[in-house]
């Protein structure tokens, strides 16, 4: 998974909130068992006017169809960003796509962590930030700073928080399996003295290793 220290970027906004994961990838859009070609998929039923019926015909009035929003790699949006259901697709989609970052004043909790998990940076600031943000950006690109934990944009500059695991995982590009090999020894001791313990356990199977 890449690493992500700072990130300058263009940022697409959009203020809406209690964005679902459904609306970022309907359903009828994850029949894959790879990450890989979901980005087509990414709002669907809000980027194409015919997606319902597997269309790709793009409504000119959606935010990522407009001129000024291509090649955004920073998400602004609004409160409860990416809740209903715990579809990890809605976060390998926004990564495809191309976005790095995700800015809200809130995040569903699920989605939030299917984001670290991915290498997408979760920013949650206060509403007021977010709307004063949404509004430099429309003249300045967007910083995210992990070493900082800072978000700038212009004359603006805001701090945020992420948990310290939260925040190793993103800076050192480590997925969920990579954070439980960094305690491989401790596992290792546990298997040994469990193996004791409970010897029926590791008679059969995998177990035996």
């Amino acid at each position: 998974m890449e690493a992500f220290r700072q990130h300058q970027g263009l940022a697409a906004v959009m203020a809406v909130d209690n964005v679902n994961t459904d609306q970022i990838i309907p359903s009828r859009e994850m029949k894959r068992v790879s990450k890989k070609g979901l980005a087509d998929g990414l709002f669907a039923n809000l980027r194409y006017l015919d997606a319902d019926t597997g269309g790709r015909t793009p409504d000119p009035d959606f935010l990522l169809n407009q001129p000024e929003a291509q090649g955004a790699t920073i998400l602004i949006g609004g409160v409860n960003l990416g809740c209903g259901s715990s579809r990890e697709h809605a976060v390998w989609a926004l990564r495809e796509y191309g976005f790095r970052a995700l800015i809200a004043a809130s995040f569903g909790s699920i989605f939030r962590d299917n984001c670290v998990a991915n290498g997408v940076v979760p920013v949650t600031l206060d509403k007021a930030e977010v709307a004063a943000l949404a509004e430099a950006a429309a003249a300045h690109h967007v910083t995210v700073d992990l070493d900082a934990m800072q978000v700038r944009c212009g004359d603006l500059s805001f701090d945020f928080k992420l948990s310290d695991e939260r925040r190793e995982m993103l800076r050192e590009g480590l997925s969920p399996v990579d954070v439980t090999l960094k305690h491989q020894s401790e596992i290792d001791a546990f298997r040994a003295r469990d193996r004791i313990t409970r010897a029926w356990l590791y008679q059969f199977g995998e177990g035996q290793g």
